[in-house]
């Protein structure tokens, strides 16, 4: 799976291996965060899933304002819940 519009990743640090429990959805198409090499650079972020419904809540998501916390910019300023997410087999 790649980092196209809709697909859901894991985050993590610089270290490859620190997903643990943060995810995000890509709004866009990220080729950037794929895996290219087992390498500092080329890790990527591991797709796991995708938006298959309630694109337009994605939309709605990116649409918030957003501004500088901590060491992170970009991070909403009001709180985006997720309410429910299910597994579709």
């Amino acid at each position: 799976m790649k980092n196209q519009r809709g697909s859901i990743a894991m985050a993590r640090t610089i270290e490859p291996h620190s997903a643990t429990a943060q995810f995000f959805i890509n709004a866009n198409d990220n080729g950037f965060l794929n895996h290219t090499s087992p390498s500092a650079q080329g890790w990527g972020y591991a797709v796991f899933g995708k938006v298959v419904a309630g694109t337009d809540v994605v939309d709605a998501i990116e649409r918030v304002a957003t501004g500088r916390k901590g060491f992170h910019d970009d991070v909403p300023n009001d709180d985006v819940v997720i309410v429910k997410a299910v597994e579709i087999a």
